[in-house]
């Protein structure tokens, strides 16, 4: 087990990442913002959903989510049609227009990293995918209770 130094260096290190998170935004689209980009990757990875769903897995409340969909469907990027099974609810799906849009952040972000790791080795990128794999599974297995503060 690591010793306490190690947890708090980590901690720090984890806590930088939100600038690496920041510089990536800075190569999106403008008419993108990350929140955005997340959503459509979300559609395109476990396809139509309820706005509650993609809520959960963005880890953001109802209003936040109703916003970021807004933005999207604003700009034909992903449909809201009826839910069949709960006419109240409305069911999400990424458009054409969608897809082109991910294609392009994408390519982006593929860019930007490959710029700013020209240095890396092939070996070095690949155990940085792997432990940050690790990490979040890791995360997804352990349910940290949330303090009062």
């Amino acid at each position: 087990m690591a010793a306490q130094e190690q947890y708090e260096e980590l901690a720090k290190q984890l806590s930088a990442i939100g600038a690496v998170k920041r510089g990536l935004g800075r190569a999106l689209p403008h008419d993108c913002p990350p929140a955005t980009a997340a959503l459509l990757a979300l559609l395109k990875q476990h396809g139509d959903m309820r706005m509650s769903r993609l809520g959960e897995l963005m880890g953001i409340d109802a209003s936040v989510t109703s916003r970021h969909v807004a933005h999207a469907a604003d700009r034909g990027w992903i449909d809201r049609q009826p839910d069949p099974l709960d006419k109240r609810s409305r069911q999400l799906s990424l458009t054409p227009s969608g897809t082109e849009k991910l294609r392009e952040v994408s390519g982006r972000y593929t860019d930007a990293l490959a710029t700013c790791l020209r240095d890396w080795s092939d070996d070095d990128i690949g155990q940085l995918i792997d432990l940050m794999k690790r990490l979040r599974e890791s995360f997804g297995e352990c349910r940290i209770p949330r303090t009062s503060a």
